[in-house]
């Protein structure tokens, strides 16, 4: 069986969001997906799998909680601190895009309903790119490593923001953990998609699930 992951910062300290949108998006939304997840594995011939490919492999509910497990993992350790970026990484940046910036804030701030917005690292051209998903949808059953995510559902920011979209997000990209962005991006170029299947098997070891986490 999985748990929630503990918090990578203290909920009373964040930039980005604040303890009482802490309590709900993570203590019951997150928690939701977690519970969600086991009910549906239990008795299932996802039983015994760990989260990779429960989220490669299955269809339908069983597929919508277990994507939006990982994708509010993610995104915690993406809003864990503020750090900086590597000088590899920001080469990176500068090579694919002409305002990363820009770019990324317009993408999430238009995505229509629900979802979330991503910079990948796609393998099949070896390129950075920004990319929107729709609800649980996640960009690695597509052959592209995530390495920075902003959570776009009303959930993430009505109750600190309201209806701007717009200012949480300014305040998300004002407070990247870009040291774990940039990790990611180092990872996935070495590993490709194992480097996923790393990262989810460390925030969900197998002594924290009854899986095969290999």
């Amino acid at each position: 069986m999985f748990k929630l992951r503990t918090l990578p910062f203290e909920a009373s300290k964040n930039a980005i969001i604040s303890e009482e949108t802490c309590k709900f998006h993570y203590g019951k939304h997150h928690q939701g997906y977690v519970t969600k997840l086991n009910n549906l594995i239990n008795d299932s011939e996802f039983k015994n799998a760990n989260l990779f490919d429960i989220i490669n492999k299955a269809k339908g509910a069983l597929f919508n909680q277990a994507a939006q497990v990982y994708n509010h993992d993610f995104y915690w350790d993406c809003i864990a601190e503020k750090s900086k970026m590597s000088d590899e990484f920001k080469s990176a940046l500068d090579e694919n895009f002409d305002d990363f910036r820009s770019k990324f804030l317009a993408t999430a701030t238009g995505l229509f309903g629900s979802g979330w917005c991503w910079l990948v690292y796609n393998l099949t051209n070896n390129k950075l790119e920004i990319v929107q998903t729709s609800n649980a949808e996640t960009p690695f059953i597509d052959n592209k490593v995530p390495l920075l995510v902003v959570d776009v559902w009303e959930h993430a920011y009505y109750l600190d923001f309201q209806n701007a979209r717009a200012e949480y997000l300014e305040k998300f990209y004002e407070n990247i953990n870009w040291k774990f962005v940039s990790d990611a991006f180092t990872w996935a170029k070495k590993e490709g998609l194992n480097s996923v299947k790393f990262y989810i098997n460390e925030v969900h070891p197998k002594e924290e699930c009854e899986c095969c986490c290999k």
